[in-house]
């Protein structure tokens, strides 16, 4: 197997050096490849220090030196890889031994696109641990038990209930596979991007389970990370979900052999996500006409606790 490995570098250089000593570890890893995204810290700096130390590594930074955000990042990583298979690093993450193990047997299938296994948690500090324990604890980010390739998508939807989640630190996809996607990640989205990107990517890709019960990579949790102020509501999640729902609905618009009960899913997603981010007598001004209209998205909206969240 050649792996190359996607690293996209913001604001990380505590944490870079790492990740990328995580990915060195395995033979299967071709190359790393590390997208410097002008932070604004030293990790340009120790970036430069990693590719001249390691023959592997590679660095690349986007042709304006601009901050273009993850998705961009890892567009650009992708388009420089040369292996046969990408995974996926988030430069304050870190891989664990077993990472590639179900790889090295599953990808011997030919119709497997990708694999996606566990993600467990660390945290980098006690404030940390005391502000985010009670968000994330120690479970581990994973789907709950081993469905075929053509549930994945749906569940991904949450359209079968308890599904669970993927992660990209714990993904990895043939490179062949993603002329599929086109775009790639839409890097108009500066969050989310990721999840919108599996969206899209269970759908046109056979992804198979691989190591779901125990940690293959590990997410770092920190004073900084941005995901983390939106998970503990210092952000409001229905102001960037809101976003997403709406790309989502405009792919399924422009999808003409998409089946209609998922495109009925994923407008009232986006409706219901309309509804919490919208003002109180807004709020309940949409409430009333979808009871009149659409009573299912109202039902569906109670299950989105950003919908329920300041109700009254």
């Amino acid at each position: 197997m050649k792996i190359s490995v996607i690293i996209p570098v913001y604001n990380a250089e505590r944490y870079v050096s790492n990740a990328v000593e995580s990915a060195l570890q395995f033979p299967e890893v071709h190359e790393i490849i590390l997208v410097e995204d002008k932070s604004p810290d030293n990790a340009l700096e120790i970036c430069k220090q990693l590719a001249k130390k390691h023959g592997r590594i590679k660095l690349f930074r986007h042709p304006d030196v601009e901050n273009h955000g993850a998705g961009a990042s890892r567009n650009l990583g992708i388009q420089k890889s040369t292996g046969d298979f990408i995974a996926f690093l988030d430069a304050d993450d870190f891989y664990l031994p077993n990472r590639f193990d179900a790889e090295k047997q599953l990808f011997g299938n030919p119709e497997v696109d990708g694999i996606y296994g566990a993600l467990g948690t660390h945290y980098y500090t006690q404030q940390a641990q005391e502000q985010n324990f009670p968000i994330y604890g120690d479970r581990l980010v994973t789907v709950y038990k081993n469905h075929s390739q053509q549930e994945v998508f749906r569940g991904l939807l949450g359209m079968n209930g308890s599904f669970g989640l993927i992660h990209l630190d714990a993904l990895t996809v043939r490179k062949s596979a993603l002329d599929k996607l086109n775009p790639l990640m839409k890097t108009h989205l500066r969050l989310h991007q990721d999840t919108e990107f599996l969206f899209r990517l269970s759908y046109y890709c056979n992804l198979y389970p691989g190591i779901s019960d125990e940690p293959i990579a590990v997410r770092g949790i920190h004073e900084e990370n941005r995901i983390t102020k939106i998970d503990s509501g210092k952000i409001n999640p229905a102001s960037t979900k809101v976003l997403l729902w709406k790309e989502m609905e405009k792919w399924a618009d422009n999808n003409p052999d998409l089946p209609q009960d998922i495109k009925i899913h994923i407008r009232r997603m986006h409706r219901s996500f309309e509804i919490a981010n919208a003002s109180t007598v807004k709020k309940w001004r949409m409430i009333g006409k979808y009871l009149m209209l659409d009573f299912q998205s109202i039902r569906s909206g109670l299950y989105n606790i950003n919908f329920r969240k300041n109700l009254f």
